[in-house]
Order: structure tokens, then C-alpha cells, then sequence
């Protein structure tokens, strides 16, 4: 059973924005994504952003597959306006198209007035319709992105059928612990693969961008999503003026060194973190002090190392959090089973009291 089928309750039983983070995989895990390639799917993951008010926390694109952390909110009480739509719409289509919906909304609200048979309310309604479906939803944002993001490849590249494995994989993540663990996790992907010894040297990732600035230069898409992602639990939103404080922070909880010297940890947001660590990545976590003011040194060590809870986990967070889905779908788990959460075990142990799975992985963990 597909575990967005047994999971779909979750978005629609509260009015929490629900963190995931999603995985896909080019088929036969070819290496496709070069340099081109990589930013524009940064650029389409952006387009759907501004199209759907799903938001990008964090991400990671590599040679053959990509991680995003999104989070999707409920969808506004009462809906959006029609600027609203067509500002939304404006992130996504030419503009062509939105001046034509813009056209068809004014002829529908000119239809409505004084009408006392409500049609025109409800041609207003309709073509707002033919839009916010696929707004607020992980399976939409995904099916969106993964097409589009084929047709461009598939366009330049004088291919055609498919090109990922299989159907997207997604966890759900909890706000707090949880997330600022799996955004940690998701940026040093280029780390883990040998690619880079620092994270911030790595362009197509959000940590690189939100350091070195993307093709724009600022990186404050990056940065508000990383901010949002560590302090999303504190009630934070996407606020790029609080990166200077979380990004030694998130330095910090992927094992790294912020500076030559205690207090001279500045980070400014440019991208000399390379000048300014003292050690690599692998001296770091050997040494005793490991470069940084983590007192946990396993945690940091467990971020360098591949832990498959978080690819397939189905859940992760507290204990709590993870019995409260289990109870949501309690129906779709055997009578034997009395509660959700399992101990991570293998490289996620470190994270054990913290952290907690809804599968009880025993091959690869």
C-alpha cells in the first residue's frame, strides 16, 4: 500500500501546514542532471512554488535523483481572491493565459450582478476551481513538477517516455527536531557521495544557494526556506533576516566548523565557509572537539552517514507525533499492532529517544 494512500488523512483532518520530504530517482538511475539541467529544475521547483503555496525548505538536486523538504499548508479559509489566483497563476503561465482567466473572472463577477440564480457566482466559482486543485497538495506539486521538469528534458535531449524510476517516495516530518534533522540531512547529499567536504561548495542544493546565491545572486529564496525549516516549530515563518542566527546554528548540527576561533564564528552569508574552517569534514568528526559547539558528536556523525528511516520511514518525529498519525490510520495496520512509533536503529541509533520511525526498517538502516 502506497504510504500517501494510508497517509492522505493527515492534511485533511487539521489545519496544520504538514512537512514532507520527497525523494524521486531517475530511471536506471542514469546520471542526467548536469549543470543545465539541474537549474532548471530549480527553476520549475520555484515556478510551482509561487503557483501552488507549497513551500520549498529545503532541497538537494544530484546526478541521478533529487530530495525537497516541502511544506504544504491548508489552503485559506474562504479561498483566494481573484488577485490572489492571479498572482498565483502568474508564477506558473505566460502572461497570456492569466490576462485570459483575468478576463473571464470580470465577464463572470459582471454576470453575477443582480442575477438572483447565482450563476454567475458560480462561473466565478469554476474557474477558480479549474486551478486550486492542484494548489496545497503534495501529490499535485509532485505530478506538476516531475512532468513538466520531463517535457523540458525530454525536449531538449530529443527523447521521449519516461524518466523517473517510479512514483515519488515522501515521508512525513515533523516541525521542530525533525525537520531541522532532515533539512540537515538533505543538504549534505554532495558531503555523503564524496563530492564536496563542505556543503556550502556544492551550487544545487539549498544550503549552497542560500551561501553562495543562486542564479540570481542573493540566495534568499534558500535562506528563507532554511530559516522556516529550523525555527518552523517557534512559530517562524520564511524571514531571510534571521538567517545570520540560523545559520550558525544549522552549521552547527551538520558537524561543521563556523570559524578559526571561538567568536570569531561571524557568518556574514557569503560563501568563504571553506576559508574559515580550520579542519575537513572527516577531521572535524574525528577530532575531539569535532570544530564545532556540539556536544553530540553522534548526531553529527549519523547526518555524514546514509540512514534509510529517512527516505522510508513513512513518519518521522517524536514519539508522539508518530503514534498520532499510526492512530489516523489505525485501520489500515493489523490488530496485532498497538502503536506506531519504532526505534531507529543501525546509522539513525544516535537519534534514538529523539527521533522515531513508523516502519521498523531491518535491512540497510
Amino acid at each position: 500500500m502506497r504510504r500517501l494512500r494510508w497517509l492522505a488523512g493527515w492534511k485533511d483532518s487539521g489545519t496544520k501546514p504538514v512537512i514532507y520530504h520527497c525523494i524521486s530517482r531517475v530511471v536506471d538511475r542514469r546520471f542526467v542532471f548536469e549543470e543545465s539541467e539541474c537549474e532548471a529544475f530549480r527553476m520549475f521547483f520555484r515556478m510551482y512554488e509561487n503557483f501552488s503555496g507549497c513551500r520549498v525548505l529545503a532541497y538537494c538536486v544530484m546526478s541521478n535523483h533529487f530530495h525537497l523538504l516541502l511544506e504544504v499548508p491548508p489552503m485559506a479559509d474562504g479561498g483566494l481572491s481573484d488577485e490572489e489566483l492571479l498572482q498565483r497563476l502568474g508564477g506558473l503561465y505566460s502572461e497570456v493565459v492569466v490576462a485570459g482567466v483575468a478576463a473571464e473572472l470580470v465577464e463572470a463577477r459582471k454576470s453575477s450582478i443582480g442575477a438572483d440564480d447565482g450563476a454567475g457566482k458560480e462561473r466565478v466559482a469554476a474557474i477558480h476551481a479549474r486551478f486550486t486543485y492542484r494548489m496545497h497538495d503534495l501529490s499535485e506539486f509532485m505530478k506538476g513538477l516531475l512532468i513538466r521538469f520531463t517535457r523540458w528534458f525530454n525536449r531538449v535531449h530529443s527523447r521521449s517516455g519516461t524518466l523517473w524510476e517510479e512514483r515519488f517516495k515522501s515521508v512525513i516530518v515533523e516541525s521542530g527536531v525533525a525537520a531541522r534533522t532532515m533539512a540537515a540531512y538533505i543538504d549534505l547529499n554532495p558531503v555523503r557521495a564524496g563530492m564536496v567536504k563542505d556543503p556550502a561548495d556544492y551550487r544545487w542544493s539549498s544550503y549552497g544557494e542560500a551561501v553562495g546565491g543562486g542564479s540570481k545572486g542573493n540566495g534568499k529564496k534558500a535562506r528563507e526556506g532554511l530559516v522556516r525549516a529550523y525555527l518552523c516549530d517557534q512559530r517562524v515563518g520564511c524571514e531571510a533576516d534571521k538567517w545570520l542566527e540560523v545559520s550558525r546554528l544549522y552549521r552547527r548540527l551538520m558537524g561543521l566548523a563556523l570559524g578559526r576561533k571561538s567568536g570569531l564564528a561571524g557568518v556574514t552569508g557569503g560563501g568563504d565557509y571553506a576559508a574559515q574552517t580550520t579542519l575537513n569534514t572527516a577531521e572535524m568528526l574525528e577530532s575531539i572537539t569535532s570544530g564545532t559547539a556540539l556536544k553530540d558528536h553522534g548526531f553529527a556523525k549519523m547526518l555524514h552517514c546514509r540512514v534509510r528511516y529517512f527516505t522510508d520511514g513513512a513518519v518521522i518525529g517524536s514519539k508522539e507525533f508518530v503514534n498520532e498519525a499510526f492512530a489516523r490510520a489505525r485501520e489500515r495496520f493489523s490488530t496485532k499492532r498497538k502503536d506506531g512509533a519504532r526505534a531507529m536503529r543501525g546509522n539513525g541509533s544516535s537519534a534514538k529517544e529523539l527521533l522515531w520511525s513508523a516502519r521498523d526498517l531491518r535491512v540497510g538502516v
